[in-house]
């Protein structure tokens, strides 16, 4: 029984990087015709309105979910997931401005670094020597990827940005994890809406306009996938597997990212990228094929 739940997580968390992964190369394009902090609220208002439309299907269907309803007692960790759901976007879509969407992609597995420490140092979920090496070589790949210059040591601005998006989302995932074992479809509707409008007053504060009508709904439909279904399907699989271990094999999410980005976009990346990626395989990989040597702090 736990076997088949495990991989069933792994599964789950599978299909969640699947759909991500056509964030970042997508994303790129996008920022042509809608600012950055307001794409980022569109984006969450379609993956909540595309919840909204499934949770209606649902309804009509008479199926209700298994998984118990958020209560009171879970507000401290949707409001923090809200707000690090506001934050996060809005910095890997302004980062995205300064670098490629191949970089993105794989400075994104920067956030199974910042999810496993945090899980670890805030939430006590205890992480095996495995992982911590797996983590060692993302992290190495993720400086590698991050210098602009090495002769003058200059990190990019870019890269910076989306590093920061990553803490913001480790953070994140650790809230979600406290209220995974609750309804998803009310999880994912609560970031999208909640988190979308923020954004959304956020970017009209600081003078953003929408220029392309057009684009709207395209950022929408992105939303639904790459951070709708993907964040509702992260979800299923970290009440399964864990904070740490899920974000492990949602690791793959860069790696098909990047393979997008190097056919959309048609750009030879320097050598330096190939060597980063070597060092993000085998810190990848590491990662997914964890087994926790502890168990889990009650």
């Amino acid at each position: 029984m736990i076997q088949n739940s495990m991989k069933t997580g792994i599964l789950f968390a599978l299909i969640a990087a699947s759909f991500y992964a056509i964030n970042a190369p997508v994303s790129k394009i996008l920022l042509s015709f809608l600012p950055p902090t307001l794409m980022a609220g569109f984006l969450y208002i379609g993956a909540g309105a595309g919840m909204l439309i499934i949770a209606l299907i649902r309804k009509l269907r008479k199926t209700e979910s298994a998984k118990a309803s958020l209560t009171k007692k879970e507000l401290p960790y949707i409001l923090a997931m809200i707000l690090l759901d506001i934050a996060a976007p809005i910095c890997l879509l302004f980062g995205l401005k300064s670098t490629t969407a191949a970089n993105a992609s794989l400075l994104n597995n920067f956030e199974i670094v910042a999810t496993s420490i945090i899980a670890l140092a805030v939430f006590k979920e205890r992480i095996s020597v495995r992982l911590w090496f797996g983590i060692l070589f993302i992290t190495i790949s993720c400086a590698l990827l991050s210098f602009e210059n090495f002769t003058s040591l200059q990190f990019s601005y870019g890269s910076l940005l989306i590093l920061l998006a990553c803490v913001f989302w480790g953070f994140e995932n650790n809230c979600t994890r406290k209220i995974s074992s609750n309804d998803p479809l009310q999880i994912v509707l609560l970031k999208g809406f909640f988190s979308g409008i923020g954004s959304l007053v956020i970017g009209i504060c600081i003078g953003e306009r929408i220029s392309v009508l057009w684009s709207i709904f395209t950022v929408m439909g992105v939303g639904f996938v790459a951070y709708g279904l993907s964040i509702f399907f992260y979800i299923r699989a970290q009440s399964l597997l864990g904070a740490a271990r899920t974000s492990a094999y949602y690791a793959v999410a860069p790696f098909i990212g990047t393979l997008l980005s190097l056919i959309i976009f048609r750009e030879v990346p320097p050598y330096l990228y190939f060597i980063a990626l070597a060092f993000m395989l085998i810190g990848a990989w590491l990662s997914s094929q964890d087994k926790p040597l502890f168990k889990k702090k009650q």
